[in-house]
Formats: C-alpha cells, structure tokens, sequence
C-alpha cells in the first residue's frame, strides 16, 4: 500500500516539474491531411494557389522547428489515394478540390526537402486497411483499387477495406510502399490502422478463413494475416533502403496487464494486431502506440509497451486534441506528467496528435513544449539493430569569421563510402572547451549536409566561442570526438574532430 501511494505522489506532483532535456529523444507531430484537418486550407489550382498551399505547409514546419520538432509523420495516403505521384492510386482531392487533380507539384517531394532543410526527419504516414464509404470510392471511379483490384476489397458497414486475409494484399500494399521508398528520400514509412475493423465478427472474410485457416481460430487467423502483412511489408523497405524507419502506430493498449484491464479496447483483442509479437521478431523499428488516455489508462500500459519493447523504439503517442474544449476535459498538466513519465522511464520520445493544436497553442501546448521540454535540440535514437558502427570522424574543422557576428565552419568529410547513406553533420558550439558533445544545449544545428557551415546566432553577443562538428549516419550512429587539437583563430579557438 505504501509503494501505491508513492507511485501516485510521483505522479502527480513530482512528474510536472519539467527535467533536462535528454540529448536522443524523437519528438513527432502528425500532420492530418484527409479532409484538410490540418493541411491544406488552400487548393493548388493556380501559381498562387500552389504558392500558398506550400507556405501553409512551411509555415508548420517552421513553428515545429522554432520548437525543435525532429519528426514530421506526413500523411502520404488517406482511404486509397494519396499526397504524391504515384502510379497505382490518384492524388486526394484535399489538394485541388477534384479526385485525381494533378496539384501541379509533389506534396512528399517537398514535405521531404523543406523537413530535411530544417533538420527533421520526414516520415510517410500511411493509411493501408480502409478505402472510405461508398461516396468516396465512387467519387474515385475507375482510379479506385476497389475498381482496379475488386479480389482484395470488402464492403463492410457502408465502407470498403482491403482484405487482409488474401494473400495479395501484402503484394499491394507493398507496391504503394515500393513507390515511396525508391523515389522519396523519406526517413521513415508509418502506418496507420493496419488492423481488422474493431470487434468484427460479421467481417466478410469467412471463404478467406476456410481456405487458409488450417484449423486456427478465427482471431488468431486475422492477427496472423496483419502480422505477415507487417513481416512482408517491414523485410521489403529493409531490402530496399535498411535505414528507412518502418513503423506502426496500433491501438494504445496492447491487452491487459496483470493489474490494469483495457477495458475492452485493444490491439490484440479489439482489432487482431499482435504489436508485442511484431517487436519481439524485430518487424518493426518504432512503434507509435495511440495512448490517448489519461491516470492508469496510460502509465502502465506505457511501461508494458517498454518491457515488451525487444530494444525497439517505443513513442507513445499523446491524445493533446483533448485539451480542446470541444473534445475532452483535459487540462495541460496531464500532458506534461506524461511526457515526464515517457523521460522518466526511458522511453524514446513521443508524438503529437495532432499538429493544429500546436499550432493552435491550445491551452499553451505550444509554449510549454518550447519553454520547457524542448528547450535544446534532440538528435534520432540510434538503430543498432541495423547498423551499430559510427561513420569515420570529419577533420580539419576551421572557423572564419565573417562579420556582424557570422561564422563560417568549414571541415574534411567522414571518409565512408556508402553514398546512399551518406552521413550528415551535428554543429556544437559552446562558451567553454572543450565542447561537451553529450549536452543537447550545445548543439547548434543537425543534419547538415556538405561540409561547411555558417553559424549566424540570433544575438550576435551571446555568440558561441568554440565549436565541434561530428558525423551521424542515417542510423543513429555519430562518430567519435577527437578534441585533442586545437587552432587559434581570430579569437576563437576551434576543435578538431
């Protein structure tokens, strides 16, 4: 009883009182494109249009970055169409006003250069199992994959699905994800609602079941089909581009724990998703949890996703919608106990749904983040599962000064060879030496490509006196610091590494 009630004052009152920010941590928004929920506002039928639908965009990842957001999850397909170029399913008519409608760019094409310009990884965020009600798929006409693909469509409660228990629906979905992953430079594939309808005995796979059950139940047949779908889809993109992060974000609670009930909402019960299974194969590199709950609803079903984590990269997604008036009763504190309790338990970060609210400083969301959770930049978790060797070191680091308060670094490459996963460059900079690379407050910029750059504080008096540069490869792995060199220079010292 005495160890409850210090949980419990833990949580309540030691948890809100903000910690230093930790060096590795991924701090994620969703940006909801179906119905405009979040982007666009402007249709793309005209330069102008194009001109401010793309601002709209810029302007959310600018806000992100004055925060120091590391992780963009753009939704890239919503109910079979999707935000880029594809050849297998039409554009979403969120862009243009019309099904198909050519915007006149490519929205993932520049999600992913403006996110890579700021320093943050861009993630496709994918919608695989329904295709939307019958107004939708007809208004898609002969473009929609329940024209083009009839064997692998359902109707299901006046909406269409793709079938997960035919063998050639693994074989689509990766097609879509074939697409993404060779032609965008995109740091990661997420994908949402990949899993059965909830609670659906009446779901039309019955002649599925007979032919391919061989004699397990119902239940255990549909986690089994969402789990190859997973396996089918995880082994491609690794085929492909190993370092592309392939990741889920399934209901909040896995099942039951010993003390807590889910109270009849799960990924395993609910809707066939065996996620603890996916971790424990190594089929997935992060999982997004959907913990949009609050009190013993989320903290132990969060430390279960982290003890059934097998070294995988937990990010629990937090419910802040609920701070709306119109939505929930919540207030802020909540959310800052349980980004805390995520600190706390050494969790890897967590994700925002969704993204309108931190733009909408809902309740100070925003500025609480800002001022006293993402006070210093974050560097990706590293994945040492797939790779767990740093790159070589840069060299020669030099500094030259500029004027009004500019200062240009410059320095020798990491010698790696692997261009396609090239590494890019951490800026450190710091009053005192030598650098201490193990502090976030110290890191200037990330995911600097080429070998150069120039350092432009905001208040030239407050400028940094020394600097360091490392290598991160697309992994997670940065180099070694070699800081037994020094060179004088116009007043500041520079480190070698």
């Amino acid at each position: 009883m005495k160890r409850i009630i210090f949980i419990l004052l833990y949580i309540a009152f030691i948890l809100p009182i903000a910690a230093k920010p930790p060096k590795y941590e991924v701090r994620a928004a969703w940006i909801t494109a179906v119905y405009g929920l979040d982007w666009p506002r402007t249709r793309a039928t005209s330069p102008e249009g194009i001109r401010k639908q793309q601002a709209e965009l810029i302007e959310i990842l600018d806000q992100l970055k004055a925060a120091n957001f590391n992780t963009i999850l753009f939704q890239t397909r919503t109910r079979g169409d999707v935000l880029y170029n594809s050849s297998i399913e039409p554009y979403n008519s969120i862009l243009t006003g019309k099904t198909g409608g050519n915007p006149g760019y490519d929205p993932l094409a520049f999600a992913v250069q403006e996110c890579h310009r700021r320093g943050m990884e861009c993630h496709a965020w994918m919608v695989t199992i329904p295709l939307g009600n019958r107004k939708h798929v007809a208004a898609l006409g002969n473009e929609s994959v329940t024209k083009r693909k009839s064997a692998i469509c359902v109707p299901y409660k006046r909406e269409y699905f793709l079938n997960p228990g035919h063998p050639q629906t693994k074989e689509y979905l990766m097609s879509l994800v074939r697409e993404v992953v060779e032609r965008y430079d995109v740091d990661g594939v997420h994908f949402d609602y990949l899993r059965y309808p909830e609670n659906a005995p009446r779901f039309p796979d019955s002649y599925d079941y007979k032919k391919y059950g061989n004699g397990r139940s119902l239940a255990q047949w549909r986690r089994d089909n969402i789990t190859e779908i997973v396996r089918y889809i995880y082994k491609g993109v690794k085929a492909l581009k190993p370092w592309v992060k392939v990741s889920t974000c399934p209901v909040g609670k896995y099942r039951d724990t010993s003390r807590y009930s889910s109270r009849g909402w799960n990924a395993f019960h609910t809707v066939n998703q065996d996620v603890e299974g996916w971790l424990g194969e190594g089929i997935q590199d992060q999982v997004y949890p959907m913990m949009y709950f609050r009190g013993n609803g989320f903290y132990p079903f969060a430390l279960d996703w982290k003890e059934q984590s097998n070294g995988r990269q937990i990010i629990p997604g937090l419910g802040i919608y609920f701070l709306h008036p119109d939505e929930g009763n919540w207030t802020v504190d909540e959310i800052e106990r349980q980004i805390n309790f995520i600190r706390a338990h050494n969790l890897d970060g967590e994700a925002h749904y969704r993204v309108k609210y931190l733009m909408d400083n809902t309740q100070d969301i925003y500025d609480i983040l800002e001022e006293n959770y993402y006070t210093a930049q974050a560097l990706q978790p590293a994945m040492p599962w797939i790779d767990n060797i740093p790159p070589t070191a840069p060299t020669k680091l030099s500094v030259e000064h500029q004027g009004d308060g500019y200062t240009l670094l410059r320095w020798q490459p990491a010698t790696d060879n692997d261009k396609r996963n090239a590494p890019t460059y951490v800026i450190y900079g710091s009053d005192t030496y030598p650098v201490d690379t193990s502090n976030p407050e110290n890191i200037l910029a990330q995911r600097v490509q080429g070998t150069e750059y120039l350092y432009a504080p905001i208040r030239p008096w407050k400028a940094k006196k020394y600097f360091a540069v490392t290598a991160v490869d697309r992994c997670g792995n940065e180099s070694n610091v070699n800081q037994n060199n020094q060179f004088h220079c116009t007043k500041h010292f520079v480190i070698l590494r």
